[in-house]
């Protein structure tokens, strides 16, 4: 009887550590027979960037126990910045970590859908207009409408601005020959006259060096030392204390998939993609400004000398930045929809950055 006992106690042991096991990890069964690798490509070229999104995305195997992974490439490693859109509907790339701003090309919307000049000013702004707002939904239509499904918007930095010469104040802009990246930035800074020209990334330290321009925007501190910046100018302009960037204070990449793809996702691993966004939208951020915070000292060892504009120069801006939103929310009913959700909250009790007094006299197209 005891021996009896003994076996049957030993048979349940065995039977509820199985059953536990499979409750622990209920993916292990189906990824041995559903793994799916998606090739995702990223707008890093390399440094603290593209380090960060390969050890994320080495991460998604375990997490799931196989049934889904991401094979990483960097910028330009399979298709151009400029192709990821249509990599993604060819189906050469499953997924894409790119600058929002790349995909206004053919979502005109998505201007408003990232950082623009004096607008949403702190990262934890635009995750309200996101998941509290609307925000999400609208870029999810705008995006499936191209065939593709916009999972969610990752956290980078501010953008600053290198200079040959001090910038105390917005008229210290004037006449200077400035490397920006176009668009609303660039009118911006054309309308307190800055004379404006576009570069890209890889031409901005030649010239600065040979004085072909002298005052550029790039990305954060660790990336443009590493470009070298610190060797062809003395200046870095900053916003007032609190306020990186006066222009571009946030910038906005994102996690977008083929349709096709998100689709053959089963229900449960389309959630964990999307909570998996947001994991890695605050790792990526958090350190990206690890990075940064490590390259001001190097900067301030080179003799680099940070200047800071005035709120007094912010409110002036701001006052120069309100009528080009508007023009260019109006180029498009989608964009103007956006934009509309973002000023009410700019004009809100929680944020204040606009005054009735700044939007009188423009209308919206909606």
């Amino acid at each position: 009887m005891i021996k009896q006992l003994t076996s049957r106690r030993m048979a349940l042991r065995t039977i509820a550590a199985a059953g536990a096991s499979t409750l622990a990890a209920p993916h292990i069964a189906s990824a041995q027979a559903n793994g799916t690798t998606w090739k995702i490509q990223t707008s890093w070229p390399g440094g603290a960037g593209l380090q960060i999104f390969k050890d994320w995305c080495a991460t998604i195997a375990e997490k799931t126990g196989g049934e889904l992974a991401f094979q990483p490439f960097g910028a330009n490693d399979v298709v151009g910045d400029f192709q990821l859109y249509d990599a993604v509907k060819n189906g050469v790339l499953d997924a894409v970590n790119p600058f929002t701003i790349y995909a206004q090309g053919i979502i005109p919307a998505a201007t408003f859908l990232t950082s623009y000049p004096l607008a949403l000013r702190n990262p934890h702004e635009f995750d309200v207009f996101f998941y509290g707002l609307g925000g999400l939904e609208i870029a999810r239509e705008l995006y499936a409408a191209q065939g593709m499904y916009y999972v969610g918007p990752v956290h980078h930095g501010p953008n600053i601005i290198h200079s040959k010469v001090p910038i105390n104040s917005i008229d210290d802009f004037r006449g200077r020959k400035m490397r920006l990246p176009g668009g609303m930035v660039a009118e911006v800074f054309t309308e307190i006259g800055a004379e404006t020209t576009v570069l890209p990334g890889s031409e901005i330290f030649p010239a600065l060096e040979k004085g072909t321009i002298d005052v550029a925007d790039y990305v954060g501190p660790a990336v443009n030392y590493a470009l070298g910046f610190s060797q062809v100018t003395n200046y870095i302009s900053m916003g007032p204390p609190g306020f990186m960037s006066v222009y571009q204070p946030v910038d906005l990449m994102d996690i977008t998939v083929s349709q096709t793809a998100w689709d053959a996702l089963s229900p449960q691993m389309r959630q964990f993609v999307e909570m998996e966004t947001h994991v890695y939208s605050d790792m990526h951020h958090a350190a990206i400004q690890k990075a940064d915070q490590e390259a001001w000292g190097k900067f301030a060892a080179e003799g680099t000398e940070v200047t800071r504009l005035s709120q007094d120069d912010v409110e002036l801006l701001t006052e120069v930045a309100v009528p080009i939103w508007f023009n260019y929310a109006n180029r498009d009913k989608d964009a103007a929809r956006v934009f509309k959700i973002q000023l009410d909250y700019m004009m809100s009790g929680s944020l204040g950055y606009v005054t009735p007094e700044q939007v009188e006299g423009l209308t919206l197209d909606l």
